[in-house]
């Protein structure tokens, strides 16, 4: 039959469907067949030949005529992962079904009344697949769906290659097959790499979009961090319930660290050869991280057991959640399989970047969002992973991409996520000493950015793009400035030797967020400030000798550190330092150094295109719940330390959802004091500054360590510059590096650093992001487009 006429009586089939008056009998084959076993028709064809409109006619018309066909598509599955899948018409049948039920299931999800339908049990449906009346073992429809994927991803000639010697041998028994055997990728736990087959890997495809669509359910429902996380259909299908979980938890991984997207090493390969493998790649990723949405903060997290030997995981009984996918991944150990994945990771990332030496040389991959969530997880679950990770300079092959994804999408308000994720790893990875070590090694591959071009280190390249994001990034981004200096705070005892112009960019934000305005016009401004003076003193008492650039930029900016000691705290100068806000433009704007040249290739970060898509986001929580203070003792270990308790309720607010409304004005202002509660409020409810507020903060400064800085090395510097007749940078810095202040300086505070901890709140966060990557990258077909999601919002830019 023409694929005309096979599209023509499908079409004739959905038609009837929705017109036919009397439910259609579920034995009446004839009729059931049409939809699966003549048609060759593709997933775009059946998207296109089911409207959402009929779908939804018959949800609400003709309910039965839904269930039938669901449940006999479901049965079609359940036939062809028993039986093997031999001939080319199961195949064609399974496919078929496969994509339908991809068309028909966010229907079902969006409609409550139906959400309940594939955990009821269908009569005759056994849970031997025997097909006896036995009710009480019938198996809900959704776990024979989940279990018929798991088979049909592991069958042979269909989604494998057969291991068959000859056609004469019988054809493998689909119920004693060992899938281990059958792991479709060399990498963790897996050494064989089965030789590529373009069609293994679309049937693949296929019916992980299928299994992508069942976990969706968690679209359908409401963001609430309250109500658990646990997702039905994530966890019946990594539970021990599925016999194929551990290979199919290898094989996406290693299909997805595997990937290389520049083909054989050959620049402009992707030109001549498509490149099949990269939609099974992406696809693997997407599977891969919803079945890791696991809320670590809320369960016994997953104990790391390291003395096991051979196997890549040990066997015994898991410790830690029932989630199977999770603790295989926690129980990774081995070094060559932590270096596979983090390389593959890591190659992955900087793809993007390579596109600009060679334009067009490498296939450029966009799955950069669903990698850098993978990475999160595997750092979270995984803490060996996470010290592998940081063991060597190997991790900034991780930070020169994040960092580039962050400077690139800063002006974009689509990918305010992107940016977030990227700041929640850096946070993340910031609470390791070994972090704040690495960023010492010199920054020398020249990533095409739009910074000002510097000679120095990685942790030059990280403050220079946080500059750049807090000074030219767009106003939601303003709930990061918190993280953002959070990171440098936490990196700075280790910084040996900052260049020039990143000393400038640190005391241009803090001569920007110590102007009187800015400090009185929010309840919270002030940590900023904080967090910065944090930053001077610890590269002063912990790294004085190599840093004569950030000492001379402090001398030079005095004037700063003198304000702050003698902040006016009286009524009347408050409030004329707020009514020189209406006048002053924002403070941010000012260029603090001059820019110079950016770097070779780079191009400015650009806005979204007009009428791009974006979802919203659930409010990430304020940085004193997504971190806590830990001590690092003389021996450089860490303690944790008791919360202080907060003077007044100002402290603790989570930050207002990045996504809600446009409620933000680009006067920091006036951001952050909707953001934040109030320490006192008018009689209008809008916060005002008062005396006291301001004295209870400004008695805290730490300004001891630069005062006796200035102090001792003012008188020494103007001497010098009197004596003869300096203007010269370079002998005053020559002169600062020979300097000592032993004995001068207060004795060194400790150091204090701030650890991410996990919550809820990101849990929750990390999972409305996640879902909205999915669904916007979903365009072919369009799984979720236009049904009423409820996790998140979609709007247009």
């Amino acid at each position: 039959m023409g694929s005309t006429d096979s599209k023509l009586n499908f079409r004739k089939a959905v038609i009837q469907l929705t017109t036919k008056t009397q439910p259609v009998e579920a034995t009446d084959d004839a009729f059931w067949d049409q939809f699966w076993a003549d048609t060759a028709t593709s997933v775009q064809d059946v998207f296109a030949l089911v409207p959402a409109a009929e779908i939804r006619a018959v949800r609400e018309e003709s309910p039965s005529n839904l269930a039938t066909l669901c449940y006999k598509a479901v049965e079609k599955l359940v036939q062809g992962a028993e039986s093997g899948c031999h001939s080319e018409k199961e195949k064609q049948i399974v496919l078929n079904c496969s994509r339908l039920l991809t068309r028909v299931l966010p229907y079902i999800f969006e409609d409550p009344d139906w959400r309940g339908f594939f955990w009821s049990t269908v009569p005759g449906a056994g849970r031997g697949g025997q097909g006896e009346d036995d009710d009480e073992n019938a198996r809900p429809l959704a776990e024979s769906l989940l279990l018929a994927i798991a088979d049909l991803l592991f069958c042979p000639d269909f989604t494998v290659q057969s291991h068959r010697r000859s056609t004469v041998d019988s054809a493998e028994d689909v119920h004693s097959l060992d899938s281990c055997e059958y792991i479709w990728e060399a990498g963790v736990g897996f050494a064989h790499s089965p030789q590529p087959n373009y069609i293994h890997d679309m049937n693949r495809m296929e019916l992980l979009k299928l299994l992508l669509t069942c976990f969706s359910e968690a679209m359908y429902l409401p963001p609430a961090p309250e109500s658990g996380s646990t997702n039905p259909w994530v966890q019946f299908f990594c539970s021990t319930e599925n016999r194929h979980a551990l290979p199919l938890f290898t094989s996406l991984l290693n299909t997805v660290c595997a990937y290389d997207p520049v083909g054989y090493g050959i620049p402009y390969n992707h030109l001549l050869f498509s490149d099949y493998r990269e939609p099974l790649v992406e696809e693997a990723a997407q599977v891969l991280i919803v079945t890791l949405d696991h809320d670590s903060a809320s369960s016994a997290s997953p104990t790391v057991d390291g003395t096991t030997t051979g196997t890549a995981m040990d066997d015994a009984d898991p410790p830690g959640p029932e989630n199977l996918f999770v603790n295989y991944l926690s129980r990774i150990h081995r070094e060559e399989d932590f270096q596979f994945i983090l390389k593959g990771i890591a190659r992955l990332l900087s793809n993007p970047l390579l596109q600009t030496y060679l334009p067009n040389s490498t296939k450029k991959i966009q799955f950069h969002q669903e990698l850098l969530v993978l990475f999160w997880k595997l750092c979270d679950f995984n803490k060996k992973f996470l010290f592998f990770v940081l063991k060597s300079s190997d991790v900034l092959d991780i930070l020169v991409p994040i960092l580039f994804f962050l400077n690139d999408a800063r002006a974009d308000q689509s990918r305010v996520g992107l940016m977030h994720i990227g700041v929640f790893i850096l946070l993340l990875l910031s609470g390791e000493r070994n972090f704040g070590v690495r960023l010492n090694k010199p920054y020398s591959v020249r990533v095409p950015m739009d910074i000002p071009v510097f000679t120095g280190t990685h942790a030059d390249l990280l403050i220079v793009v946080f500059h750049k994001i807090i000074t030219s990034g767009h106003q939601r981004l303003q709930p990061l400035f918190d993280c953002l200096l959070t990171i440098v705070v936490n990196v700075s005892p280790y910084l040996k030797s900052l260049s020039m112009v990143t000393a400038n960019k640190l005391l241009h934000l803090l001569e920007a967020f110590s102007t009187t305005w800015f400090l009185f016009s929010a309840a919270q401004n002030h940590h900023l400030v904080f967090f910065l003076l944090e930053v001077f003193n610890n590269i002063i008492q912990y790294q004085f000798d190599g840093n004569a650039n950030l000492v001379y930029a402090i001398i030079r900016k005095r004037s700063v550190f003198h304000q702050l000691a003698n902040l006016p705290t009286d009524p009347p100068a408050i409030h004329k330092a707020l009514q020189r806000r209406r006048r002053t433009p924002e403070p941010l704007s000012r260029t603090g150094s001059q820019e110079g040249t950016s770097m070779e290739g780079s191009r400015p970060a650009a806005p979204a295109e007009p009428g791009t898509l974006k979802t919203s986001l659930v409010a990430t929580p304020g940085i004193d719940k997504l971190t806590e203070k830990s001590q690092v003792s003389e021996d450089g270990t860490l303690r944790s330390l008791e919360p202080e308790p907060q003077q007044s309720s100002e402290d603790g607010s989570p930050a207002k959802g990045v996504g809600d409304g446009d409620s933000w004005s680009w006067e920091p202002s006036q951001a952050w004091r909707e953001q934040r509660r109030p320490s006192s409020s008018s009689a209008s409810g809008q916060w005002s500054p008062t005396p006291e507020w301001v004295l209870s903060w400004k008695s805290k400064l730490p300004l001891q360590t630069i005062m006796r800085l200035l102090q001792v090395l003012v008188p020494q510097v103007e001497k010098i510059c009197i004596d003869k007749g300096l203007t010269d940078e370079s002998e005053i810095l020559r002169f600062l590096q020979h300097g000592t202040l032993v004995g001068l300086l207060p004795v060194p505070h400790p150091i204090l650093i701030r650890k991410y901890q996990a919550n809820s709140g990101t849990a929750m966060w990390f999972r409305t992001y996640m879902w909205g990557v999915i669904y916007l990258r979903n365009v072919d077909p369009p799984v979720w487009y236009d049904t009423d999601v409820k996790l998140f919002e979609i709007q247009r830019v």
